[in-house]
């Protein structure tokens, strides 16, 4: 099997004569924001823009580039679909043009010309209604699996699919934590550099898990070229910068015993089989990390005219802040008023502030209205970000304001009190069917809450626990460690208190747990052996029951 990389998370795959397009991404995104990294500009388009299929894992704009497709993928590609919730995938790709799809089922593998592939997807209330999935393709003796930047929660039917040759994977960050925070410069590095380890804990899992012959780090971390976001960028392997680059997490993956990572960037080309795995270079790799700084200012100069144009000018007319709020309120208002599940998720207010004035969006009134002086202190999580990119966000009236304004880290915030997803699902989900989704979801999730849907139970430090994951319902009995009674879930690293099941690190996410000897007594069960425990930081526990 012969694979191109074509920049980020892009694969161009040929497999038996059948050619496959994988997340091609070459435009500036969010605002501006992110650029592939390293540059893919010098890249032969004409070799992969007439694929005999195309997968777009899912719709964030690192992975989906709208002008990109439209302007160089030949529509006679057969889209490849992962099995999303909601068809807007799906939609988003016809408006493009395309018109030939094959649409799969999660995990169950289909037959193409020459090659077998199958798509497993990740649909919690987390990922939103745009869904995320990873591939998998087998030329007949070489099978390789591109899981990008998908986090699945339970990885038998990528384990049903084994033995694999090569494994991509997300490894860096792609979030505005702590970053985007207005925190002091310590509490902030501290909590970066804890962000940092739980991503490479969190790969390197995967690879162990997955436990394919070659690893290929890759979809992250993106280029900040913008002056103000410049400083985002890893220059110096700094052990507080979420985005750690390819080498650096090479370095760590050696460093953990793990020695079968390999570089390969925008331009590389592999050739894999079973026993063989060679990468060919088509710039000099090591240069750019030499000199990781001077390379990104180059870079920089080049797409400066990009950079600005993706940014929206202020206009202040017809942008009154009695308008800005009216048009926002006749657009969110109606939402609210179909989705109490979500309404009581989201707690309390959230703040807008864009500094000429704020809005709020309060969920117990059911109301989007313009912000009081008591707002700032009142509110459960405040946003701070420049009005135009306000202006834009309503007037384009932006379902999903995480794949446009969070992602481009161009704002900062507050909250009070621990991390409530709901408010970044909400933020997701601004359109009638997607807020149907999303009050679905949550309604489904709290029917499970009040039937004891604790599931099967595992036994760690002396507990037993519920084996899936509040948060995301990733399964703690692969991803879970135990450490001075703290139960951390290595998926996305939140932190529980095993004597009380409180999360230590976000809101309304309790762990079912209780000592393992009182349920012996008051149940006349046999609990399992402390025996079978690992102890210390990688303890784990077979299940109960």
């Amino acid at each position: 099997m012969r694979i191109l990389m074509t920049g980020h998370a892009g694969l161009f795959v040929e497999a038996n004569g059948l050619t496959l397009l994988c997340d091609p991404w070459f435009n500036g995104a969010y605002f501006g924001s992110w650029f592939p990294f390293p540059d893919n500009a010098g890249l032969d388009l004409d070799r992969i823009s007439s694929p005999d299929y195309l997968y777009v894992s899912h719709l964030h704009k690192d992975h989906f580039d709208a002008r990109f497709l439209a302007e160089h993928v030949d529509k006679a590609a057969t889209v490849l679909l992962p099995d999303f919730p909601l068809d807007d995938l799906r939609r988003a790709l016809e408006g493009l043009g395309f018109s030939k799809f094959v649409q799969t089922r999660s995990g169950r593998p289909v037959e193409l010309d020459g090659a077998r592939i199958a798509i497993t997807t990740s649909t919690s209330v987390a990922d939103g209604p745009i869904g995320d999935s990873a591939l998998v393709v087998d030329d007949g003796s070489t099978r390789v699996l591109d899981q990008n930047d998908c986090h699945p929660r339970d990885l038998r039917a990528l384990r049903a699919l084994a033995p694999y040759d090569a494994h991509f994977l997300q490894y860096s960050g792609a979030i505005w934590y702590p970053m985007a925070y207005r925190l002091d410069a310590a509490r902030k590095a501290e909590l970066a550099r804890e962000k940092r380890v739980r991503q490479g804990q969190r790969a390197m899992q995967y690879i162990q898990e997955i436990d394919a012959a070659h690893v290929v780090p890759f979809a992250g971390p993106p280029a900040f070229l913008d002056d103000g976001l410049f400083e985002l960028n890893d220059l110096d392997d700094d052990p507080a910068n979420i985005f750690q680059d390819q080498c650096s997490f090479l370095r760590t993956l050696e460093e953990n015993g793990i020695d079968r990572g390999h570089l390969a960037v925008a331009g590389s080309e592999i050739e894999v089989s079973p026993g063989r795995f060679e990468v060919t270079h088509l710039v000099d790799v090591e240069s750019i990390y030499r000199d990781k700084q001077g390379y990104l200012r180059r870079y920089r100069s080049r797409r400066r005219a990009e950079i600005g144009s993706a940014l929206p000018a202020p206009d202040a007319a017809g942008h009154e802040p009695d308008a800005v709020v009216g048009r926002m309120a006749s657009w969110i208002e109606p939402l609210l008023a179909g989705a109490p599940s979500v309404r009581r998720a989201l707690g309390g207010a959230v703040l807008l502030d864009v500094g000429r004035f704020g809005v709020v969006v309060d969920p117990e009134a059911g109301v989007v209205r313009r912000s009081t002086p008591a707002d700032v202190d009142d509110a459960s999580h405040a946003f701070y970000f420049a009005e135009s990119l306000l202006q834009s966000l309503v007037d384009r009236r932006v379902e999903d304001w995480v794949n446009e304004l969070f992602l481009s880290c161009r704002f900062e915030a507050t909250r009070r009190g621990g991390y409530n997803e709901t408010v970044f699902s909400f933020f997701k989900c601004l359109s009638p069917h997607r807020m149907a989704y999303l009050e679905a979801s949550l309604e489904l999730a709290a029917r499970q809450q009040e039937r004891g849907a604790a599931g099967e139970l595992w036994r760690a430090g002396g507990y037993l626990v519920q084996r899936r994951c509040p948060h995301l319902g990733a399964d703690l009995l692969r991803f879970g460690h135990v450490e001075d009674g703290v139960l951390t879930c290595s998926l996305h690293g939140n932190r529980y208190d095993l004597v009380t099941g409180r999360c230590l690190t976000a809101e309304g996410l309790d762990l079912f747990t209780v000592k393992a000897e009182v349920v012996a007594t008051e149940a006349g069960a046999e609990v399992p052996s402390e025996a079978g425990e690992v102890p210390g930081a990688q303890a784990r526990a077979a299940p109960v029951g």
